[in-house]
């Protein structure tokens, strides 16, 4: 099983040198503008948009991570679990379609560079499904979904539940776009982590 690191470090890698203009950012010394939460234990990173294993994908920005403590670690309650902000220039219009396209794109691309181990008869599509729902205390809109793909740390397929939150910061040219996922069930305790990063998650910083 890979470890959290290697997975990171694979992605980063991927996404850095397939990028002419990433070989100067460095994640870990970037300042966000904005306050966005690291719970307890839990792993961050970040890296430029576009992104390198998703080039469909057209915006500009960052994605700025949070890893649960057991994300990588297949018997722990938090597996698979974990958000992600993309804090991108400019008003981006966000609506059920766009978000099924673009995390296609994202989880697709993340699977072939993860997946270069798993045999060919363990391929699965990625299959992305998601519900405009009633908006969330300061989102500009509210989504919940599905996303079916194979796990590529088990080599078998998994379901992550999604919820979608859309953002614009008055004052601001830049819109936030907030997922957390996790295969748990929406009344699983994990979810109250991952909203709670989104509900202390601030415009500005402190």
């Amino acid at each position: 099983m890979k470890s959290l690191a290697v997975i990171i470090f694979s992605l980063i890698c991927v996404t850095i040198y397939g990028q002419e203009a990433n070989f100067e950012f460095d994640g870990h010394k970037w300042e966000a503008p904005y306050t966005l939460p690291v719970s307890k234990d839990w792993a961050t990173e970040r890296f430029l948009i576009p992104i390198g294993f998703a080039p469909q994908i057209p915006y500009k920005g960052i994605e700025d991570i949070r890893f649960a403590p057991g994300w990588a670690k297949v018997k722990c309650d938090d597996y698979w679990s974990y958000a992600f902000l993309w804090y991108l220039e400019g008003d981006v219009k966000m609506d059920c379609k766009i978000i099924e396209s673009n995390l296609k794109a994202y989880y697709s691309g993340l699977i072939t560079i993860n997946g270069s181990k798993i045999p060919s008869e363990k391929a699965i599509p990625v299959e992305v499904s998601f519900t405009e729902v009633g908006t969330d205390t300061g989102d500009l809109k509210s989504f919940i979904g599905t996303i079916r793909m194979l796990d590529y740390i088990e080599q078998k397929p998994i379901v992550l539940n999604c919820k979608v939150h859309l953002k614009s910061c008055f004052g601001e040219n830049n819109t936030f776009i907030f997922y957390e996922l996790s295969p748990r069930p929406l009344s699983h305790d994990i979810w109250l982590s991952l909203d709670k990063l989104w509900y202390d998650f601030k415009c500005k910083k402190n």
